[in-house]
């Protein structure tokens, strides 16, 4: 019986466990909220429930208010006028149907438009109700394809640094990551992305027997390194030696700086019948905050991908996939002119990124410059000497720093050894990341910070 928030035994029993059979005693008081935070405990396979980097830097951010956030990857400015005006229109829409639900593995206009911008860049008509799969942002889509291939015991090859959540999601999967880093060819000034590279033969190691899926990333977060035909050529000749899977995260396909080329690497000879490809409408269309990603792949590999959404997800928001839609089409209508945002991006973000790099530069930072993407990777050892760590508790150096900088300085940056595996989070430490895809006077602001600091 219950008695004052106890549990009051009163018959002998006994119970298995894994150290054998325990006799569970009797006629004792058992404390109840101890026995129920043990039985309500985080499941396993989610480790110990620590805070994504995003989580503490968001929370860091609001605490201490730093005059520019360069930490999150989003835009501080407005869209292009055409996509949000086609959510305000759909808003105020006299079709009632587009606040309902609407096809569970994607809207029919959206999916048909993806098969038309998709199907010329990769050679092949996408078909679009049973190979491609809208999601709730492209998070969602490397959830899906993770979740739905990896199994108990397979391993999974990731290069560091990589977007956080891979890690996680391959073990709450039951899988096995094995980790190999992208390093410079040598620490030298004015590196670009392109500097660094992987370990070929340390590459072909971690290819075994139990091996499931290698996850790829380019252009690449946080490096903005974009690979080369010849670096995607020699891991597609391991996947199809090993008959390994490929999830190909490629959500910065249009931040490619010339004359860099954005290679996919389901377009290489025997890789599509193994390659989901991941994308994302918030980087293509600068809507972070819609969530609207997707994948494409063939119908077979789909099929597991569909199975995790639809006992996830289900379906995703009717208005803003109308809107990403809509938004597709008018870029469709102008592919070919300066003016499609798939091009002009990149000529937008371009003097932005070459601003912030001469700005780091001439304030001790040693940055590479990225090829792709919007964010920057600064070696900010130089500056050691100059900022006092010692009053932030951090176990990694670059979280003791950038907590530090942001308190100081004014600017928030987020540390790269969250991008890197328990054993290899000191490549990372000296590192600190930046984003660049902030208004032209936040740009202004972060200099003027930092020769402000700098000149103390």
């Amino acid at each position: 019986m219950f008695r004052s928030g106890r549990l009051l035994l009163t018959f002998n029993r006994h119970i298995e466990s894994p150290l054998g059979i325990v006799n569970v005693i009797s006629n004792k008081k058992i404390n109840t909220k101890v026995a129920m935070s043990d039985k309500f405990r985080l499941p396993a396979r989610y480790g110990a429930g620590e805070k994504s980097v995003w989580v503490e830097y968001i929370q860091l951010a609001a605490e201490y208010k730093p005059a520019v956030n360069l930490g999150q990857g989003f835009p501080d400015y407005h869209a292009p006028q055409h996509v949000t005006k086609a959510l305000a229109d759909i808003a105020t829409s006299d079709n009632p149907l587009l606040m309902q639900y609407t096809r569970g593995f994607g809207h029919p206009r959206l999916v048909q438009n993806l098969s038309k911008v998709y199907s010329p860049l990769i050679g092949r008509e996408l078909d679009p109700l049973n190979e491609i799969l809208v999601t709730s942002g492209a998070y969602e889509a490397l959830y899906s394809a993770i979740l739905g291939h990896v199994d108990t015991g397979d391993e999974v090859i990731v290069i560091e640094p990589f977007f956080d959540c891979y890690d996680f999601m391959i073990k709450c999967a039951g899988g096995i990551p094995k980790f190999i880093a992208l390093k410079p060819k040598a620490n030298k000034e004015n590196m670009t992305s392109a500097d660094w590279v992987l370990d070929e033969k340390e590459l072909a190691s971690l290819f075994t027997d139990r091996t499931k899926m290698i996850i790829l990333n380019t252009p690449h977060n946080p490096l903005g390194k974009v690979f080369t035909k010849n670096e995607l050529q020699l891991i597609a000749d391991l996947c199809k030696k090993h008959n390994v899977l490929c999830v190909s995260d490629e959500v910065y396909e249009w931040m490619v700086y010339e004359p860099n080329k954005h290679i996919r690497i389901a377009t290489l000879p025997g890789m599509w019948e193994r390659t989901i490809t991941v994308g994302s409408a918030g980087k293509t269309f600068s809507v972070t905050g819609w969530k609207i990603g997707w994948a494409y792949c063939p119908a077979n590999l789909m099929r597991n991908l569909q199975v995790v959404h639809q006992n996830c997800v289900y379906t995703c928001p009717t208005p803003t996939q109308e809107a990403v839609a809509r938004s597709f089409e008018i870029e469709l209508s102008r592919i070919n002119s300066p003016e499609c945002y798939f091009f002009s991006l990149a000529k937008e973000l371009l003097p932005k990124r070459d601003f912030l790099v001469k700005t780091l530069r001439a304030n001790g930072f040693n940055p590479t410059v990225p090829d792709g993407g919007y964010f920057i990777i600064a070696d900010w050892s130089k500056l050691d000497s100059k900022i006092d760590l010692s009053t932030e508790s951090d176990k990694y150096k670059d979280y003791r720093f950038t907590k530090k900088f942001a308190k100081e300085v004014g600017v928030l940056a987020i540390p790269p050894s969250a991008f890197y595996s328990e054993a290899h989070k000191n490549l990372g430490e000296n590192f600190a990341r930046f984003c660049f895809i902030k208004k032209d006077e936040n740009l202004a602001l972060t200099e003027k910070l930092l020769k402000s600091w700098n000149e103390k």
